[in-house]
């Protein structure tokens, strides 16, 4: 596998070579910004985040566990007093939200890090330190066959630079 490192100095022009790479069938594509922008994020296809499901399954198992906890606590040391009931739910609802809140913290966390694939432990392929001053940046990795067609369609966008396997680059087997 070749890679092409693709400098460009306008996020629309960075757009146009992810839609274009991606319509040639090129979908191994990293891109590098130096602020996030939802153009580029629709340019790659990213869809909504299943955070949010995370999220949800955390918040409802935590009320789920808080009932749990104080409906146990009570069956297993009640106070009568005044005929009031052993199970009253009503009280319950504090430990129910405040579990709820933390599980779904928690759960969001993690959601986070699985998606988001962190820690990384590899090393980063390629960067160059004008990605984060300014400049949006292109990686992209294609067969021996096909990288001609990947520099045509990134030169059609008219990069400030292109480079072929920059120092640093990994060859993947």
């Amino acid at each position: 596998m070749t890679g092409l490192l693709a400098s460009f100095d306008y996020v629309d022009s960075t757009v146009d070579a992810i839609g274009e790479l991606r319509k040639a069938g090129i979908a191994s594509i990293t891109v590098f910004s130096p602020y996030p922008d939802h153009l580029i994020e629709e340019a790659l296809g990213y869809d909504q985040s299943p955070v949010r499901v995370f999220t949800l399954v955390g918040g409802m198992s935590g009320a789920a566990a808080g009932f749990a906890l104080a409906s146990f606590t009570s069956l297993d040391w009640p106070i009568i007093t005044g005929g009031k009931p052993i199970l009253s739910m009503p009280a319950y609802v504090i430990i129910a939200f405040e579990l709820a809140i933390l599980f779904g913290v928690l759960a969001t966390l993690i959601g986070m890090f699985i998606n988001s694939r962190l820690p990384y432990v590899k090393p980063m392929v390629v960067y160059d330190p004008e990605f984060s001053a300014g400049r949006f940046g292109l990686y992209v990795t294609a067969p021996e066959g096909r990288i001609g067609e990947a520099r045509r369609i990134l030169e059609s966008q008219e990069p400030a630079e292109i480079r072929e396997n920059p120092e640093g680059v990994a060859h993947a087997s």
